[in-house]
């Protein structure tokens, strides 16, 4: 069976079905921008204060002091979760005393809300926060559905590659697109806090699946120049677009039940894409349909203006193709020697850790001082460029250094942002966007790093156990943004330091820029700075033996 890029190298490279194919499924990528952040605005919690009923017994004064202060930030506020037991001011006020001249309010006994929260309008007119009253005893249910929205996202991710190779990467790109877009539907009639839950978690599951499937629908598609520009510029730039939509969305509608409306209605427009995306040609002939696959190429040389040849597919290729047998492997090669089994702990962890990093940044935006629309709006701004960065870099320069000194540099902004004063916090903001920059430019080439260390017959195992460990890290990420309730610079100085160690831990990954990709396990490269025994028969891919010598016996060291 010849392979695939010979046999469509009359296609050309960047014709007009190559750009159809590229934007059309970037921008199918558009909706899980703004679907995957819509939580910030959603899930956001104003200020509040217990509710103080009209019909309290209450003088002016009283009613002004029923809430006892708090420290906050350097300053008193109101406390959120308290106010004095009502009988004991109501009867003060029946007695004509006076807050804090004839009653001595730290003495006062204090009780929960009992009649409920009155929440600030001056941002949102409501969220699911403001509905449900998820504040006080209940506002661990807030970041538990940012987190289970991420289990959703990590089942999904688990189970959309086997969808894709069995029923095909169009058929599950569509049914994974209508089911984001039909329970986020189904959401804004959400009765109760346990129902917005559970949709939310198949949304999640909708939104990877879709996501998987359309990156692997365009890098089958695409020739390998284009295909790479897709993956590392394409889909994420326009998953940035995105993420920019959601604050100028919410910026205009402030109620929770509308915006989440208004962001399901772009989903139904991706239904037109179907009769403009082809199934994958490759997946087709996979599955042995070669006259299916020809049908689509053809199509492909006459919308490009070129002619085809006579004969794409021979029909000794379609036996050759039923015969051919795959040696199976499975996820417990991933351990079977020393150097996999750093690699693969150490995937692990660099994975989880710029995930923590990357949700953790973007759930902190109602946090930041300043305005939440425009920090949102520029903290999905400074993506671009990070993904753009990160491309160059991928192209130039060697992996590791890379990835270390985009860790080092959103780590150790994110460690200095407990230092500025607190009249500086704009200053405080720009280090929380370089840090965001940082941590962006790692996930982005993250992915092309991890597939480069692993051999071929367990490349798609390997990238598919860090994937999952970012999830892991994404689903653990508001409860980072959560402990900002105790301590405000706890999620900034936790993100911070674990980030540096990554980095530093990067550094003892193997070097795969400019190095021919393994085939087998043995062929891998080293884990810096560990020694190894060398076995009778032990092979590496490199360029030549001379090479090869000398960098054993270095990595032996």
């Amino acid at each position: 069976m010849r392979d695939y890029d010979e046999v469509t190298t009359f296609l050309g490279e960047w014709g007009p079905f190559q750009r159809l194919i590229f934007f059309l499924l970037s921008a199918s990528i558009i909706p899980n921008g703004f679907n995957g952040m819509s939580v910030v605005f959603l899930a956001a919690t104003p200020e509040h204060r217990c509710r103080v009923p009209d019909t309290a017994n209450l003088s002016g004064g009283w009613r002004n002091h029923s809430i006892p202060l708090r420290l906050q930030d350097g300053r008193e506020v109101p406390h959120s979760c308290r106010r004095y037991r009502l009988a004991a001011i109501a009867n003060f006020s029946a007695l004509g005393l006076e807050p804090g001249r004839d009653v001595d309010l730290e003495q006062l006994e204090q009780e929960g809300c009992v009649d409920g929260w009155e929440f600030s309008r001056d941002i949102y007119l409501s969220t699911i926060v403001t509905e449900w009253n998820l504040v006080c005893e209940d506002d661990w249910k807030a970041p538990l559905t940012v987190s289970l929205f991420f289990v959703g996202v990590l089942v999904g991710s688990l189970v959309s590659g086997q969808l894709s190779d069995r029923f095909g990467r169009k058929n599950v790109l569509f049914v994974t697109m209508g089911m984001q877009t039909g329970f986020s539907f189904l959401q804004v009639f959400s009765k109760n806090f346990e129902m917005f839950t559970v949709l939310f978690v198949l949304v999640g599951m909708g939104q990877i699946s879709n996501y998987v499937a359309a990156f692997v629908l365009g890098t089958e598609i695409l020739g390998k120049p284009v295909r790479i520009l897709f993956s590392t510029l394409g889909v994420c730039i326009f998953y940035a677009f995105g993420y920019m939509l959601l604050p100028l969305f919410a910026y205009f509608i402030r109620d929770w039940r509308m915006l989440l409306l208004a962001l399901t209605a772009p989903g139904v427009l991706c239904v037109a894409l179907w009769w403009f995306i082809p199934e994958s040609p490759r997946w087709l002939i996979s599955q042995g349909r070669l006259k299916e696959a020809e049908v689509i190429i053809r199509n492909a040389a006459k919308m490009n203006g070129i002619v085809a040849p006579s004969t794409i597919f021979e029909s000794s290729e379609l036996q050759d193709l039923s015969s051919e047998k795959q040696p199976s492997h499975s996820i417990l090669d991933l351990l079977r020697t020393r150097n996999i089994r750093m690699v693969t702990v150490m995937s692990i962890i660099l994975w989880m850790t710029i995930s923590v990093g990357y949700f953790g940044l973007s759930l902190d935006t109602p946090n930041l001082h300043g305005d939440i629309y425009v920090n949102c709006f520029l903290l999905a701004v400074v993506e671009v460029p990070a993904y753009v960065l990160a491309w160059l870099l991928l192209q130039r320069l060697p992996r590791r250094y890379s990835m270390a000194t985009a860790l080092f540099l959103g780590g150790s902004v994110l460690l200095s942002v407990q230092l500025v004063p607190p009249d500086l916090y704009y200053l405080a903001t720009v280090l929380v966007m370089l840090g965001k920059f940082g941590v962006t430019a790692a996930f982005s080439m993250v992915y092309v790093y991890t597939a480069e260390l692993y051999p071929t017959v367990v490349r798609n195992m390997g990238v598919g156990v860090s994937s999952t460990a970012s999830r892991l890290g994404s689903i653990l990420s508001p409860y980072f943004v959560y402990l900002g309730a105790y301590d405000r610079f706890l999620p900034y100085i936790l993100m911070g330091s674990l980030t540096i160690l990554t980095a530093i831990l990067t550094l003892f990954l193997p070097e795969s820029f400019s190095t021919p990709l393994p085939d087998t396990i043995d062929q891998m490269l080293r884990v810096k700075g560990i020694k190894y025994r060398q076995t009778p028969g032990h092979t590496r891919m490199l360029r030549d033996d001379e090479e090869s010598s000398t960098v054993l016996k270095s990595t032996a060291l």
